[in-house]
């Protein structure tokens, strides 16, 4: 209840219209109007470290103009509830809006609507909203149970047992659309495979320490039989590492991730993740910034589909593995090799032709699965086909 109060102070105030980190409306410049931008939580890096700075300074940048109000609701629906409404009561214009339970913020999208402001749902889709910009959730399930299927398969065959192989589902949030969205493109890519799925669990709140505590118990309940773990993000892949190592598994059964942290990219240099998908959590921020201007300013921007009634702009998605990490991260600036070669990983760098004499040589793009890369861009051509992404 403390932690609940304190998010809930924290989102009230940061609903101010000067937001510390961003534009109250730049001096000198004629107001334009107010975007509210409304954040979940910040136990996921991204928020706070991608996604508020970059949506701030775009809007910055399109609209001198523009008053920015700012709330993370501290995985607190109610919480995020109020931030709502004290944003809609300061005049908000244009909410966009990453719900924490996407039931409850139908109450925001029916007060917004009275209120005369448009709802730009953010990430996770939401009933009624104007707008939708987020990825293809269902794609990148399909992404890691692939590149699960493939590597846990591989390793059986290298393997002198010849069992069966099996694997744990460490799911998302079961209140959460895009979890549910990954869980079935992971079951789509698991079918008709050779594979024992041993247990399943979808992860209250994304916890990364609720799934250490299941994969251990999972862990005794199947010993020696756990050859893959398919987490759905890279949270949650941290936590099932942390379990198998304090297993003593060495190696680590296979696991995958999603969201291209800094910690998941170590762990798959260091070979302790096979994988994570990265969304340009940058570009996903800035398409929404523009977006909120646009609508603000009243135009009716172009998007690439409609996703239950709401006029949506889907990214793509990118799986990353230990060979795709200069190209896709260092190449792209998503982290630098100062950030990710600290003295912990500088072995698993230099391995990786990150850093020492071999780096100029370090290896190209990995092709197959882990390339798999959703076309569709932001001048609106629409995305390809599962299959099409996959070849």
């Amino acid at each position: 209840m403390a932690a609940a109060g304190l998010a809930l102070v924290l989102g009230l105030a940061a609903c101010s219209p000067v937001d510390p980190d961003g534009p109250a409306g730049a001096e000198g410049a004629a107001h334009e109007g107010t975007i509210g931008l409304l954040l979940p939580e910040a136990q996921t890096a991204r928020y706070e470290a991608s996604d508020r700075p970059t949506f701030v300074s775009v809007v910055d940048r399109r609209c001198p103009g523009c008053t920015v109000l700012y709330a993370n609701a501290g995985q607190d629906a109610a919480a995020q509830l109020q931030q709502a409404e004290s944003m809609l009561a300061q005049g908000a214009d244009v909410l966009v809006l990453d719900a924490v339970d996407t039931i409850a913020a139908a109450g925001i999208v029916v007060q917004a609507e009275r209120l005369g402001a448009k709802v730009i749902a953010y990430d996770r889709f939401l009933e009624g909203a104007d707008y939708y910009v987020s990825y293809d959730f269902e794609f990148i399930g399909f992404l890691l149970g692939s590149a699960l299927v493939g590597a846990v398969m591989e390793r059986a065959e290298e393997s002198a047992d010849g069992g069966r192989p099996g694997v744990l589902l460490v799911h998302g949030s079961a209140t959460e659309p895009n979890a549910l969205a990954i869980a079935a493109g992971t079951r789509r890519a698991l079918e008709g495979e050779d594979i024992d799925v041993l247990a399943e669990y979808y992860t209250p709140d994304w916890s990364p320490d609720k799934a250490t505590e299941w994969v251990e118990a999972m862990l005794t309940r199947f010993p020696g039989q756990v050859d893959g773990m398919l987490a759905a993000n890279d949270g949650i892949a941290g936590g099932a590492i942390a379990a198998a190592k304090a297993a003593g598994l060495d190696p680590v059964p296979i696991t995958t991730g999603q969201d291209g942290e800094l910690s998941a990219v170590q762990r798959i240099l260091a070979g302790d993740q096979y994988m994570t998908v990265y969304k340009a959590t940058d570009q996903q921020a800035q398409t929404a910034a523009e977006l909120a201007v646009r609508v603000l300013r009243g135009e009716e921007p172009r998007t690439t589909a409609v996703i239950g009634g709401v006029p949506t702009q889907l990214l793509a998605p990118r799986a990353v593995g230990a060979a795709d990490v200069e190209h896709v991260i260092v190449d792209g600036r998503v982290y630098s090799t100062d950030e990710i070669c600290v003295p912990a990983y500088e072995a698993a760098c230099e391995r990786a032709g990150l850093i020492g004499p071999d780096a100029d040589a370090a290896p190209g793009n990995l092709s197959g699965n882990l390339s798999g890369n959703l076309s569709g861009n932001l001048s609106g051509a629409a995305p390809a086909t599962l299959g099409e992404a996959v070849r």
